[in-house]
């Protein structure tokens, strides 16, 4: 081969190398269980294995907040290996807030920070968009007389769905409120809920 072939071939070598997607971290270097707080806003755990969260608490700060979340997007988080936009392309799966903007939407700082992966669950954009969101309305309006406490628990099993790109796909979250003296916990599996009332998932006792 020619000298000045020889050179194109180690120039598209070395361009396509340097474009290349940096190989993931390997699996045993992964984490099952990281602990996380968000500025104190709000706090949880996740599972770098998963790619999902498996926990997020937090109190309702803002029962009728005004910021905007217009512009804002999820982001990435140095220290904690997480999902991404590829996890969410192409498919029925939203990136459900556990922890929901609209009830940290003080102030834009404050809203912002919600939107990172460690607060976002592939949720079916059925429920995310319908019952879910319905429900987090409601908390919003109790806060208004009481403080609300949430506990979002994501649940899997030896049949969650796996995406290509890597991400677990939960089965259901159990979501559990405590105000004015009362405690009451929802089952929401993670399916289309359309034509369901977020009352129909409450947990009997």
């Amino acid at each position: 081969m020619a000298r000045k072939q020889i050179n194109v071939v180690l120039l598209l070598g070395a361009i396509l190398f340097s474009c290349a997607k940096p190989e993931p971290v390997v699996a045993q270097e992964l984490r099952e269980r990281v602990e996380f707080s968000v500025d104190g806003l709000f706090q949880g755990i996740y599972s770098e294995v998963l790619e999902q969260p498996l926990e997020v608490t937090y109190t309702v700060p803002c029962a009728d907040g005004k910021a905007s979340r217009t512009g804002l997007d999820f982001f990435e988080d140095s220290n904690i290996y997480t999902s991404d936009d590829d996890d969410y392309s192409n498919n029925v799966w939203d990136k459900g807030h556990l922890a929901p903007a609209a009830a940290f939407s003080c102030d834009r700082e404050t809203i912002k920070k919600t939107f990172t992966y460690l607060n976002s669950a592939l949720q079916h954009q059925s429920l995310n968009r319908g019952i879910w969101n319905r429900l987090e309305a409601v908390e919003r309006g109790m806060a208004i007389w009481h403080d609300v406490n949430v506990k979002i628990e994501v649940i899997f099993d030896g049949n969650s769905q796996v995406l290509p790109s890597g991400a677990t796909v939960p089965k259901a979250f159990r979501k559990t409120i405590v105000a004015g003296g009362k405690t009451i916990v929802f089952y929401f599996p993670n399916i289309d809920t359309s034509g369901t009332d977020w009352q129909d998932y409450i947990v009997k006792n």
